[in-house]
């Protein structure tokens, strides 16, 4: 199973203050513990929402907002890939996490759907589809 490890923003993150040397360390260490276990698919840190914007959709209209958007501990801050065998492992890698913030912080766990998730829907063409995708993106 695949899992997305989303890192909240937070008002610092937001001004453009950058992580210091030591949580960069930090995360550098952790980062080295998921690749070690074969876990890590992928990880990255975002701009903060003022280089961002937002493509907002009603029926074939497309509307674009630009940053900075409010709320700054409902933005994502960054995140991480993961390959875990349940929730709970990925929680417990979680909580190996440094903190990514100064005080309080926030890492939300979200499952990635897979091929088999959609059942019939996703017809023998469109799973053909989904692979030959896949194959063409992958690093």
């Amino acid at each position: 199973m695949r899992f997305m490890l989303i890192v909240k923003s937070n008002a610092a993150a937001e001004a453009g203050a950058m992580p210091s040397e030591e949580l960069l360390t930090a995360m550098g260490k952790y980062n080295e513990e998921l690749v070690k276990a074969g876990v890590l698919l992928a990880g990255e840190g975002l701009h903060p929402s003022a280089r961002g914007a937002r493509v907002r959709f009603s029926g074939q209209r497309r509307n674009v907002i630009e940053g900075p958007f409010e709320q700054a501990d409902s933005l994502i801050g960054g995140f991480w890939l993961i390959q875990a065998k349940s929730k709970e492992e990925a929680i417990e890698w979680v909580k190996r996490c440094p903190n990514p913030g100064d005080g309080e912080s926030e890492i939300e766990i979200r499952q990635v759907f897979e091929a088999e998730d959609f059942g019939a829907e996703l017809t023998p063409e469109l799973r053909e589809q989904e692979q030959r995708l896949r194959a063409q993106t992958a690093h």
